[in-house]
């Protein structure tokens, strides 16, 4: 089983080689593209949710434990990254509002009024309409 700390594509390839497979034979066995495979082998491309639950199936894991590695690389990633590091910095945290002391209030008994149901009435106009009549002309 590969280490926690490698990246998505060393445990790719430790799958492979574990199960004495190639690139080419899994992306037929996954049902994806050649390079899909090759791509994710190269760092070039990360472990997607899909690829995921191909691979676990195939390979009789969890989409999670795929999952894992590729966060687990994501963030690696971000750690190292000095301008996200610095955006980090400037951003403060959130503070929760103080809560407020209630007072209680007196309360009367007060018989509770109904609802006035009001019923819309709407009326409608009549139309009336004059038809043109056009005069036949006598020849």
């Amino acid at each position: 089983m590969p280490k926690s700390s490698q990246t998505p594509s060393e445990a790719l390839q430790s799958f492979i080689d574990a199960f004495q497979t190639n690139p080419n034979a899994l992306s037929k066995s996954l049902n994806v593209a050649y390079q899909s495979v090759t791509f994710i082998l190269k760092g070039k491309s990360n472990i997607s949710p899909k690829m995921a639950l191909r691979l676990a199936k195939h390979f009789g894991t969890t989409p999670e434990y795929w999952i894992d590695i590729q966060t687990a690389a994501d963030f690696a990633e971000l750690s190292a990254d000095k301008k996200f590091q610095s955006t980090l910095k400037t951003i403060s945290k959130a503070q929760k509002p103080t809560a407020k002391v209630k007072t209680e209030k007196k309360t009367t008994t007060k018989k509770a009024k109904k609802p006035i149901k009001k019923q819309a009435t709407f009326k409608r106009k009549k139309r009336t309409f004059k038809m043109k009549t056009t005069k036949k002309s006598k020849n």
